[in-house]
């Protein structure tokens, strides 16, 4: 059994004399006169006294941290220092350790001991609590007896328990991994407070989205997503991801919601949104990278118009399980500036499901970004039931843990495909407004059949005839064709939308006495739940309003 390892507490004489030991003779022996002289006769005068001379117990002894010898199959003890029992107090010698060490057993340690004497080899268990409530790191080594000495004879396999005190160090592993907890707390508290507290739910769609925070420090990123109605029915759906992590990304990401929101009040095509997105993103901070997916539903077009900045495609599965990935067109990320976004187009009809995402679902170091998208259709394809069942089973599918090291954001929306009863509460009409002022009562007509046709009551049908009179009149006295009056019904509102080719957007304005017009839009604010107007592509608007339906 070596104890070199102790020499540095042994008193200084000592450690002279086994410096002198090892190193073959004292300096003077070796022609060296580094000691003074009457030093040296004063060294001369002690004994000389190696480490390999002390008594086994002396050294263990003196040893401030807690020590305990056990030997043979049930570990019995062979000896304990003034340390342990002071710590755990007097431990019978010749006792087995499950009996009369059972300290020993309450952090762990008599399976260790048995490892230990199987193999011949050291073990050793960081920071356990001991009884008392202090913290230890015990090593167990193995050790052949006899010992000779005071520690004992008995021979047979020995272990020698050293337990240093690790206490005060363990405590500030403790406040400090309590600190990150909290900081990790707030930041993702502050991440949640930035998202949606609650999803809207448009007429036509469902949807479920999902965030999960990644790793375990506090550096949450910047991942986001968003439902917008924008009023007639349609809908805009935002994914995004703000690159780095920590409290600034999280701040980034909620200026860049926020002005989304804004700029999606405007009813411009995707494109438009990005751009203006673009330019914001680098006046916040142009050192932060941002992607963005930004798409619009429209349920009479039967598709998402999207345009996206960086980010990665929407996965669409139509209603007979094919899969269709949304890839172009694609500009740069946000904040880079001198580039003209461009809109595209992809299906979803009834029956579909389209997933916006970021990043964190699909990249993994060891693969190529493209194997997790696929990994995601795959998954995809599978993935039936509703919005919120699919959000949950692509996450499981994709390997998504409590531990996983990036933030994840999903967003899942389905077209659902309506028969039966349901499909009787969502209905569409159209009329193609033809000529000149005739057009005025044919469409008055129109609106007045339909509206009876769908079973409204009398004050709603004649408000929505009153405000589609109002709005066909406006288009043809300001507008161009071709016009059409679309009336829409969902289960919960009236929809009705004039379109002409002319792009100028009218506006609510207050009509002076003497005014013979400007009127009709005034009146359909103040008779409508809401209204609201859009340029549509390829030149000319849209002017719309909407009539909450009482609820059954």
């Amino acid at each position: 059994m070596n104890f070199t390892r102790w020499s540095a507490r042994l008193p200084g004489t000592q450690r002279r004399a086994a410096a002198r030991t090892e190193t073959g003779g004292s300096p003077a022996q070796r022609g060296e006169s580094s000691v003074p002289a009457a030093r040296a006769e004063r060294l001369a005068d002690t004994p000389a006294a190696g480490v390999d001379e002390l008594p086994a117990r002396e050294v263990l002894d003196r040893i401030p941290a807690l020590v305990a010898l056990v030997h043979g199959p049930d570990h019995r003890i062979a000896y304990v220092n003034d340390a342990y029992t002071t710590a755990f107090g007097t431990r019978p010698l010749g006792a087995p350790a499950r009996e009369a060490l059972p300290e020993l057993g309450e952090v762990g340690l008599l399976p260790l001991l048995d490892q230990v004497l199987r193999s011949s080899k050291p073990r050793t268990v960081k920071s356990r609590k001991a009884p008392g409530g202090r913290s230890y790191t015990f090593t167990c080594t193995p050790v052949s007896l006899p010992l000779g000495g005071p520690v004992g004879d008995t021979p047979g396999g020995g272990v020698l328990v050293f337990a240093a005190d690790v206490t005060d160090h363990a405590e500030a592993a403790e406040r400090l991994r309590a600190s990150e907890r909290t900081l990790r707390e707030t930041a993702v508290t502050l991440q949640r407070s930035l998202l949606p507290q609650e999803l809207e739910q448009p007429d036509d769609l469902r949807i479920a989205a999902t965030y999960q925070p990644g790793g375990t420090d506090a550096a949450v990123g910047g991942d986001w997503y968003d439902v917008i109605t924008l009023g007639g029915g349609r809908t805009a759906l935002v994914i995004g991801d703000v690159m780095g992590r920590g409290v600034r990304a999280a701040a980034v990401m909620g200026q860049l919601r926020t002005a989304v929101r804004a700029y999606a009040r405007l009813d411009l095509p995707p494109h438009e949104v990005l751009q203006l997105l673009d330019g914001l993103a680098a006046e916040i901070d142009a050192s932060q990278i941002a992607t963005c997916a930004y798409a619009v539903h429209d349920p009479n077009e039967g598709s998402l118009v999207y345009a996206s900045a960086g980010h990665l495609p929407i996965l669409v599965r139509d209603e007979n399980g094919t899969i269709h990935r949304a890839e172009e067109p694609t500009g740069p990320p946000l904040g880079t500036g001198g580039w003209l976004h461009a809109s595209g187009s992809v299906p979803l009809g009834p029956g579909s499901t389209a997933v916006l995402y970021t990043d964190g679902l699909v990249e993994r170091r060891s693969e190529d970004i493209d194997e997790g998208v696929a990994a995601l259709e795959r998954a995809l394809a599978g993935a039936t039931g509703t919005p919120q069942v699919v959000c949950d089973r692509l996450i499981r599918a994709l390997g998504v843990t409590a531990d996983h090291d990036d933030d994840v954001a999903v967003l899942v929306l389905q077209q659902p495909s309506r028969t039966g009863v349901h499909a009787d509460l969502f209905r569409n009409a159209a009329l193609e407004l033809l000529g000149g002022v005739e057009a005025a009562p044919r469409a008055r007509a129109f609106a007045t059949g339909v509206l009876a046709s769908w079973r409204f009551p009398p004050e709603l049908h004649d408000l929505g005839v009153l405000a589609a009179s109002e709005l066909v009149a406006n288009s043809l006295q300001h507008g161009t064709p071709p016009m059409r009056l679309r009336l829409r019904r969902t289960d919960r509102r009236l929809i009705i939308e004039v379109t002409d080719g002319d792009d100028h957007l009218p506006r609510r304005r207050r009509a002076e006495p003497a005014d013979e017009a400007g009127r009709g839009i005034a009146i359909v604010a103040t008779i409508a739940s809401n209204w609201g107007s859009r340029r549509t592509p390829g030149g000319g608007k849209a002017v719309w309003c909407e009539f909450a339906l009482p609820r059954a």
